[in-house]
C-alpha cells in the first residue's frame, strides 16, 4: 500500500471511529426504540423522527449529553408551540405505556412525558434506579397505580410532576428523602391516607400542590419547617383536624388553599398578619371569629372564609388593610353592622349572604 493510500485508509477509518464515537450508543437506541414501541402517536407522526443510528440528532424530543453521547433527556409534550404542532392544528394525544425500557437509559437526566391524554399504565418502578433523575414530570395523562415506594432513593430529584392523571395510593414515607426536591405537584388523582409526617424534611420545597386528591389525617406541623415553600395548595382533599398556626409564621408563603376539607377549630391568627396573600379556608368547619388582626401591611388579593361556622362580627380592623381585592364571607353565623368604607364599599352582596343577622351596605340597612 502507497503513502498517500495508507494515509487515506488512516483518514477514513479516524471519520468512522468519531462518527461512531460522537453518536448515542447502540443499547441507548435500542432502549429508545423500545420505550418508542409501547406507544402509539396518531396524528403528529413525532416518531417519524426516530431514524437512524445516532439518536442525539434530530430524534424528536431526544437529547443527550454533549460529552458522553449518552441519551440525558426525554421532553415529550403534548401542549407545545412546537411548528410540528401548528402545522397540525391540535394538541397531541398518544396511547400505550411507558416501558421499562425507559429504564436502560442510566444517565437520563429529565423524563417529560407530558399532556398526551391518553397514556395508561403504571410509573416504572425502575424509574427509581435512575441515580442522575432530576425531572420527573408525568402530568396530563391516564396513568395508574402508585407512586414508587422507593421514590426516595433519587437524591438529585428536583421536580416530581404527575398531576392529572389516576395515581392511587398514599404518599411514600420516602419522598421525605428528597432533600433537594423544588416543585410537587400531585394534584387531581386519588391518592388517599395522610400526609407523611416527614413532609417538612422537604427543604428545598417552593410549591406543594396536592389539592383534588382523598387525603386524610392531620396537616403536619413539620410543613412550617421548609423556608421556602411559597405555594401551599391542599384544596380538595379530607383532611382534618385544627390549622396549625406555625403556617402563618413561615417566611415566604404567599398561597395558602385549604379549602373544600373537613377542617375544625379556629382560624389561627398568625395567618391574617402573615405573608400570606391569596387564602382560601372556605368549604371547612371552621368556628369561633374572624381575629382584629387586620392593619395597612394587610394585603390579600383572595381571602374566602365562606361556608364555614364562624360567628360574631366582621372585625372593624378589615377596613385598615391596604388591599383587599375578592372577600368572600358569605355561608356563616356572622352579626352586626358591616363596616363602612374600603374596601366594603367595592364589594357584591354575594360576599355576606347567608349569615345569621350582618347588615349595612351593601346588604340591607341596620
Amino acid at each position: 500500500m502507497g503513502v498517500v493510500s495508507h494515509l487515506t485508509f488512516i483518514i477514513v477509518l479516524l471519520a468512522v471511529s468519531s462518527s461512531v464515537v460522537n453518536s448515542c450508543p447502540p443499547s441507548d437506541r435500542a432502549a429508545l426504540l423500545a420505550f418508542k414501541s409501547a406507544l402509539r402517536e396518531p396524528y403528529l407522526g413525532i416518531f417519524n423522527t426516530w431514524t437512524g443510528n445516532d439518536c442525539c440528532h434530530n430524534w424528536y424530543g431526544v437529547s443527550c449529553d454533549p460529552e458522553t453521547y449518552r441519551v440525558a433527556d426525554i421532553n415529550l409534550r403534548g401542549e407545545s408551540e412546537d411548528p410540528i404542532f401548528q402545522r397540525a392544528h391540535r394538541t397531541g394525544f398518544m396511547t400505550g405505556y411507558i416501558s421499562p425500557a425507559i429504564c436502560k437509559l442510566t444517565r437520563l437526566s429529565s423524563l417529560t412525558i407530558a399532556d398526551w391524554k391518553g397514556i395508561t399504565g403504571e410509573i416504572p418502578r425502575c424509574v427509581t434506579r435512575l441515580p442522575f433523575l432530576r425531572i420527573i414530570d408525568l402530568i396530563g395523562n391516564q396513568l395508574s397505580g402508585t407512586i414508587p415506594a422507593d421514590i426516595g432513593r433519587l437524591h438529585r430529584l428536583t421536580v416530581l410532576n404527575i398531576a392529572d392523571n389516576s395515581i392511587s395510593g398514599t404518599i411514600p414515607g420516602s419522598l421525605g428523602n428528597l432533600s433537594g426536591l423544588m416543585h410537587l405537584d400531585l394534584r387531581n388523582n386519588k391518592i388517599s391516607g395522610p400526609i407523611p409526617r416527614n413532609f417538612g424534611n422537604l427543604n428545598m420545597l417552593s410549591r406543594a400542590l396536592l389539592s383534588g386528591n382523598r387525603l386524610s389525617g392531620l396537616i403536619p406541623s413539620s410543613i412550617s419547617r421548609i423556608y421556602r415553600l411559597a405555594d401551599l395548595d391542599l384544596s380538595l382533599n379530607q383532611l382534618s383536624g385544627y390549622i396549625p398556626a406555625s403556617l402563618g409564621k413561615m417566611a415566604v408563603l404567599a398561597t395558602l388553599n385549604l379549602d373544600s376539607n373537613k377542617l375544625s377549630g379556629v382560624v389561627p391568627t398568625s395567618l391574617f398578619s402573615s405573608t400570606i396573600g391569596n387564602l382560601n379556608l372556605s368549604k371547612n368547619f371552621l368556628e369561633g371569629t374572624i381575629p382584629d388582626v387586620f392593619g395597612p401591611r394587610s394585603y390579600f388579593t383572595v381571602l374566602d372564609l365562606s361556608y364555614n361556622n364562624l360567628k360574631g362580627p366582621i372585625p372593624k380592623s378589615l377596613s385598615w388593610a391596604s388591599y383587599i381585592g375578592h372577600l368572600d364571607l358569605s355561608h356563616n353565623h356572622l352579626c352586626g353592622k358591616i363596616p363602612a368604607g374600603s374596601p366594603f364599599d367595592h364589594l357584591e352582596a354575594s360576599s355576606f349572604t347567608y349569615n345569621d343577622c350582618l347588615c349595612g351596605k351593601p346588604l340591607k340597612a341596620c
